[in-house]
């Protein structure tokens, strides 16, 4: 019997990019729209013979909330056509205020969605003007209202920090605002101004500047703080949940599980192969497969994804797993490196795990470059 898999399925639009995003999404008209799930329904009725029972999706993108309700139908029916949902614990589905409505969530329902991540970012309206966001703080509290009252109970926000123009007080009353709604998750990212966007011609300009490095991390423990204070703990770098409302779809990458993608740029993890789909949209709408990438992993990939994958964990890399990964004990591979850290001050080890201190997750790059061996 195959092992089971989480499902990723992506839906690339969104109905505007905002001024700091390089993911794979743009807008697109309601023939667009249709064409593509079309297109993404034939994929995955091709795709799942292939697979093992699925035990978590998760759709995303872009931001799958713009779909209208009927598209939103027809893609649960070919999930639950070309799968086995029987043992599937978690069904997310990404979602933006502003795109939401009492007819999708009951959509969502319909298909058996549980989870819905909120991409809210910050309840500030100066700020989400600034990111080029297409909701006000007031629509996303109402997102979360509507959520509730449509039977969701299990939902993740999702916030940024060091934001150009924001001040630790206002980084602090967003978290206070969202920790108010009660969310079972969250998760919270540092901005990264990638080149190709607004933000990083903005940057090139001096029309905004980026937050100093002692700020960022005065943000990120206060945020922390703030969270352990109203019970949801940290399991991941960046997220956070009450107890059980882990993201189990996130922790099957965080612990090298096998996923497959489905959708534009979609990849996969597989059997110890890794894969990717077109990011072509024309390319994609074709009729035949979409992948046009495919890469085995050899044995020092495995070792440190192993490595860069379990360290973002608070508990760490799992000695056993990574054992069961790769043949090999972790300390037999890399003994001179964790002691080399852990003399800095940045990694402490357990007879089970290696994980990072607090000091390392401030450093967690530093620490992983460590762990990248040289051929």
């Amino acid at each position: 019997m195959k092992n089971s898999i989480g499902l990723y399925i992506h839906i690339p639009f969104c109905l505007r990019k905002c001024r700091y995003c390089d993911f794979l999404s743009s807008p697109a008209d309601r023939e667009g729209r249709k064409a593509y799930v079309d297109a993404l329904c034939e994929e995955m009725k091709n795709r799942g013979p292939e697979a093992g029972p699925v035990d978590t999706v998760f759709i995303g993108g872009g931001t799958p909330s713009v779909l209208e309700e009927d598209l939103i139908l027809e893609l649960g029916k070919a999930v639950r056509g070309s799968f086995d949902l029987s043992s599937c614990q978690e069904y997310s589905i990404e979602a933006n205020p502003g795109t939401l409505t009492e007819e999708k969530i009951r959509a969502f329902r319909e298909i058996g969605v549980n989870r819905v991540s909120l991409g809210v970012q910050s309840f500030n309206d100066r700020l989400l003007r600034t990111l080029g966001r297409i909701h006000s703080a007031e629509e996303a509290r109402r997102s979360v209202q509507m959520l509730r009252k449509g039977g969701i109970d299990n939902i993740n926000l999702d916030l940024m920090f060091a934001l150009p123009g924001q001040s630790l007080e206002d980084w602090e009353e967003t978290l206070e605002e969202a920790l108010a709604l009660e969310p079972e998750h969250l998760s919270f990212y540092a901005l990264i101004i990638e080149e190709g966007t607004p933000f990083y011609e903005d940057l090139r300009s001096g029309r905004i500047r980026v937050t100093d490095d002692e700020t960022d991390r005065e943000m990120y423990h206060r945020g922390l703080a703030l969270m352990e204070k109203a019970g949801c703990r940290q399991y991941e770098i960046s997220n956070a949940s009450k107890p059980g409302r882990e993201s189990r779809h996130n922790l099957k990458y965080w612990t090298m599980q096998d996923y497959l993608g489905c959708g534009l740029g979609a990849h996969s993890y597989l059997e110890g192969i890794r894969s990717s789909n077109t990011e072509e949209m024309k390319e994609y709408l074709r009729p035949g497969g979409k992948t046009v990438w495919v890469h085995p992993n050899s044995e020092k990939d495995t070792r440190e994804e192993a490595i860069f994958t379990g360290l973002r964990l608070v508990e760490g890399v799992s000695k056993v797993r990574f054992f069961d990964k790769t043949g090999r004990r972790l300390e037999e591979v890399y003994r001179a490196e964790i002691d080399r850290v852990r003399e800095q001050g940045l990694l402490e080890e357990t007879p089970t795990h290696i994980r990072l201190t607090k000091k390392g997750m401030d450093l967690a790059n530093t620490v992983m470059s460590e762990f990248i061996e040289v051929e």
